[in-house]
């Protein structure tokens, strides 16, 4: 019963309902899901989808089918979701439009488990060692639909802790062609405009005023915009020996004074790119970078990803991919509603969407015939429509009128 196909949806039917339990899932596969699933039935699947013999809704067949799961065919099928997907939905981009990937580092706790705790070092400080192994996680998500590549993940802590610019090294090579790299700055080293530029991906990265000072030759002034040649520093070729001597990056240094949206005080950005174009079209682009904080909110707090509940490390890469399939199912709805309205993909609400996705799915699985179906379907394009995200005309409230958090009273001697 438990086939690949099977136990890889219930997978991401976990992380669609906020990390549910076994148990919820199995009773979904036992009311929900269609005969497609199963499309060379075994003698027991027959014998409950003909004769209704009743099947156990106990877990263990479950949770022993998805560790046996092999981790190389969840890889394999994150990859064909992504690449199926992204090819779909770049058919409303404009020709003229660079394609951009956002690239952001995060942190997930794990499950406590001696092995876990042995290949994912907790955290530690002067009161000794924290309790959760933890790991960096690198993402990227499509700067248009906001779709997730398959993220790369190494220990955070320990003597073989993963840097951001380690795991992008290990994740360029699965980046589509000629899409552009926007990086904050972690991101804004030498290593990472080279590996990215000998990779054929054109790159905007924010620098950190010293290093944009150093590169400048001078102090760096609002409306700077001029071309430079990056050459690696003496600390980046001992971090970096495999870099070649003539190693060289060939790109512009642009640097205008931006205004914190909290009212604080005005600061100087730097930004390195090899991206061709006017220079408020790549400061523009520059301030959708925002969007990965939100993408990263959403599958921390809406898929509940942030803590992860494996007790090995294959189950929990099998957890991270299947999340992420999750993520790209919800996005791929968003981006047949918004082909219907002629809108950004991103102007929707995930959490509508999720939810919505979540209350119809069951009811098209379980439909009797296609046209039933497509009923539901167009029933839930509806609803997508009306989960917008509002166009809010004021501005945020100011810090200083927000009321702070009570205390409760000391407790009496």
């Amino acid at each position: 019963m438990y086939t690949p196909l099977v136990v890889m949806w219930l997978l991401m039917l976990q992380r669609l309902q906020g990390a549910a339990p076994l148990e919820a899932v199995v009773l979904d596969l036992l009311a929900n899901l269609p005969c497609c699933f199963w499309p060379k039935p075994c003698k027991r699947v027959r014998e409950w989808q003909q004769a209704g013999v009743p099947v156990s809704g106990n877990t263990a067949a479950y949770n022993q089918a998805r560790q046996r799961l092999p981790l190389a065919v969840v890889e394999q099928s994150c990859d064909r979701i992504f690449e199926q997907l992204l090819a779909r939905m770049a058919t409303d981009r404009t020709p003229s439009s660079q394609r951009a990937f956002i690239l952001d580092g995060t942190s997930m706790r794990l499950a406590y488990s001696p092995a876990l705790a042995k290949c994912f070092p907790p955290a530690s400080n002067q009161h000794g060692e924290a309790h959760w192994p933890m790991i960096r996680v690198l993402v990227a998500h499509d700067l248009h639909s906001g779709l997730a590549m398959r993220p790369e993940w190494g220990p955070m802590y320990g003597p073989g802790t993963n840097s951001e610019q380690q795991l992008l090294e290990r994740a360029v090579d699965r980046l589509p062609a000629d899409s552009a790299i926007l990086g904050d700055v972690n991101f804004g080293v030498f290593s990472v405009a080279w590996t990215a530029t000998e990779k054929g991906h054109p790159v905007l990265l924010r620098l950190q005023s010293h290093r944009a000072k150093r590169l400048s030759g001078e102090a760096l002034k609002d409306g700077m915009d001029r071309e430079i040649v990056w050459a690696p520093s003496d600390q980046e070729r001992k971090r970096h020996p495999d870099l070649p001597q003539d190693a060289r990056v060939r790109g512009r240094l642009i640097v205008r004074q931006v205004q914190p949206d909290n009212g604080g005080k005005a600061t100087l950005l730097a930004l390195f790119t090899t991206v061709s174009g006017d220079t408020e079209q790549i400061l523009k682009l520059y301030g959708q970078r925002w969007n990965i904080e939100t993408d990263l909110r959403t599958l921390k707090s809406q898929l509940q990803m942030e803590q992860l509940t494996s007790a090995t490390a294959e189950m929990a890469a099998k957890e991270i991919l299947m999340g992420v399939a999750a993520y790209n199912l919800v996005r791929a709805v968003i981006g047949v509603a918004a082909q219907q309205s002629h809108l950004p993909p991103r102007s929707y609400s995930f959490t509508r969407a999720a939810r919505i996705v979540e209350s119809f799915a069951p009811k098209i699985a379980a439909a009797s015939n296609p046209a039933e179906a497509q009923r539901h379907f167009d029933r839930m394009m509806y609803f997508l429509q009306q989960a917008k995200l509002p166009r809010r005309k004021r501005g945020r409230f100011p810090r200083s009128i927000w009321g702070k958090g009570g205390q409760y009273p000391k407790r009496k001697k």
